[in-house]
């Protein structure tokens, strides 16, 4: 299949398949309903993700079905987080076991226990970040809508068709998704859709580091997934600063400091949409440079302007509500 067929299909099969994922997460109680940290006042159906999982496979099951193994234990593994709300140690298992499944289905420069090292906390970190960046309604399946379509980008070459689509199916299905999750959201993605999408951007970023790919391509792909690994190590800073468990929830997130300063949910969620847009325009620029140096430069700055911009929001401060 080709792009122009993955895409459209796999808008059409998550626009079909959310409706039903809607009238499932009721029946069954599978609910975001309203607490302390939650950003709502009324309870919103879980379950997205399955909606989500449904068009993402359109662009995998043709090419290299194999991949449908770490995307659904990623799946299975959130569902089971929303049901039964898991403890951190049983999540962490489940996070290192989709991480070990990455590595048996995506080839990389490196081989052996080296990609051990590096894909398998690279899916932690990008499972918990778009875990994290999951807060206000649009926000996670935007940002990574931005990211995919970056990584399509990228991975235009003749040895990367697998990844292109998987990147395209991703877009086109989040972009189905989103007409449900657009504010006010009668959706949302749920663990069981954050985690499917933190294990998609690490096959993507596996993708990008495939044997056959330039290394240039491989660097720059980090800036594409820059916005959830930084949310992750924002919230860590914050919490250790606040002498809290780095596990422990808060309402320190830039989002929420932005909602904090008088900026409307759905302005806070745009900007970090608009903010992966600025980051993926910097990744294209420099695949198109070709050259390491760019792809460097591109990753330095757009780091740095995350860390700026944290501060600036406050989301490096210890979040005075919850601060012991």
């Amino acid at each position: 299949m080709t792009g122009w067929v993955v895409g459209p299909t796999a808008f059409a099969v998550t626009l079909a398949l959310t409706p039903l994922a809607i009238l499932v997460a009721r029946r069954t109680g599978i609910m975001d309903r309203p607490g302390e940290l939650k950003d709502q006042d009324r309870s919103v159906p879980y379950l997205g993700g399955v909606a989500v999982f449904a068009g993402l496979a359109v662009g995998v099951t043709g090419t290299r079905p194999s991949v449908l193994v770490p995307l659904a234990l990623a799946l299975v593994l959130g569902v089971a987080d929303d049901r039964v709300s898991l403890p951190p140690v049983a999540r962490l298992v489940g996070e290192l076991v989709v991480g070990g499944a990455v590595v048996a289905t995506c080839p990389v420069h490196v081989a052996g226990w080296l990609a051990v090292v590096l894909l398998v906390p690279a899916t932690v970190l990008l499972v918990n970040g778009v875990n994290l960046m999951d807060g206000l309604d649009m926000l996670a399946g935007g940002t990574v809508a931005v990211a995919a379509v970056g990584f399509a980008v990228i991975l235009a070459g003749p040895l990367t068709t697998a990844g292109r689509l998987t990147a395209v199916a991703l877009a086109a299905a989040l972009v189905g998704f989103l007409v449900y999750n657009r504010p006010p959201a009668r959706i949302y993605l749920g663990d069981g859709g954050s985690y499917l999408l933190g294990t998609a951007l690490v096959v993507l970023v596996a993708d990008s580091w495939a044997p056959s790919v330039a290394t240039p391509v491989g660097v720059v792909s980090l800036v594409l997934v820059a916005l959830p690994a930084a949310e992750v190590a924002f919230a860590v800073v914050r919490r250790l600063r606040g002498r809290r468990s780095v596990l422990a929830g808060d309402r320190g997130h830039p989002y929420d400091r932005l909602v904090a300063h008088g900026w409307t949910r759905t302005s806070a969620a745009a900007a970090y949409i608009v903010a992966q847009g600025v980051l993926a325009v910097g990744a294209v620029l420099a695949y198109r440079q070709g050259s390491l140096a760019a792809a460097v430069a591109v990753d330095v700055a757009g780091g740095a302007a995350l860390v700026v911009a944290a501060a600036l929001s406050g989301a490096l401060t210890p979040d005075k509500e919850t601060a012991p």
